[in-house]
């Protein structure tokens, strides 16, 4: 037992005598450790800035139910096709989504455009709101409504349904066409023939004077006006010289 004892302990002696091999493990990690813990430092700083388009967050549910607003976009366009295939876009600058339940958009500065069979059609407006949905955009305020051969509707509060390419209203209603002005309780037009009609007692001007009756048609395209029902045409004189 003495004697490996002793070979055990010459053994230890002589490993961590200087000059050894241990000596020298444990100068070579005095300097390689130090530098090793550098670099995975270096790693962990710079790794984020390799990937700058990922991002990640936590949202708490509670303030995302609270959120007054879930999408708000600047220039946005939507587009779609009525029942014929027919293309329309709706271009705004700015629109915004309260719900995503719900798909109704409001949308500020509109221009939509429907690609009909008999040529385009225009629509300007200030405000409105669109179902993405339906393919509905209910417009509040002055409505400028145009074709490509001079065609012109001037108006205010109507509901544009792009899936069947018409415009309406139930409240009191009124406008300009290049045939005259009006004002009328409520309205419908037909965009893809062009045609704009007029009820619950009509009152306008052309160019040969005043008129009433209780439904006024105009044909945005032949430029004609149709009274029906009690109509009346007060004449100006200096209009039939």
């Amino acid at each position: 037992m003495s004697e490996q004892a002793d070979r055990t302990r010459a053994v230890k002696r002589g490993w961590a005598e200087p000059g050894s091999r241990h000596d020298a493990l444990v100068r070579l990690l005095k300097v390689g450790l130090p530098s090793i813990v550098g670099v995975l430092l270096a790693v962990l700083v710079l790794a984020p800035l390799g990937k700058r388009g990922d991002v990640s967050f936590i949202l708490d549910k509670k303030q995302a139910e609270r959120a007054p607003e879930r999408m708000r976009v600047e220039s946005a366009q939507y587009t779609g096709a009525d029942n014929k295939g027919q293309p329309f876009n709706i271009n705004a600058s700015r629109a915004l989504q309260r719900s995503s339940n719900v798909p109704v958009v409001d949308v500020n500065g509109i221009f939509a455009r429907m690609g009909l069979e008999r040529g385009p059609v225009e629509i300007r407006a200030g405000n409105g709101r669109y179902n993405l949905d339906r393919q509905q955009l209910a417009l509040v305020g002055p409505v400028k409504v145009a074709g490509n051969e001079g065609e012109l509707l001037n108006t205010s509060n109507v509901l544009v349904d792009f899936n069947t390419r018409t415009l309406s209203n139930t409240t009191p209603v009124s406008g300009q066409m290049p045939v005259g002005s009006f004002s009328g309780t409520t309205l419908h037009g037909d965009l893809d023939r062009k045609q704009v009609n007029v009820g619950g007692g009509v009152n306008g001007q052309v160019k040969l004077g005043t008129f009433s009756a209780n439904q006024m048609k105009a044909d945005l395209d032949n430029r004609t006006v149709t009274l029906e029902g009690g109509a009346r045409l007060k004449i100006t004189q200096r209009a039939v010289r």
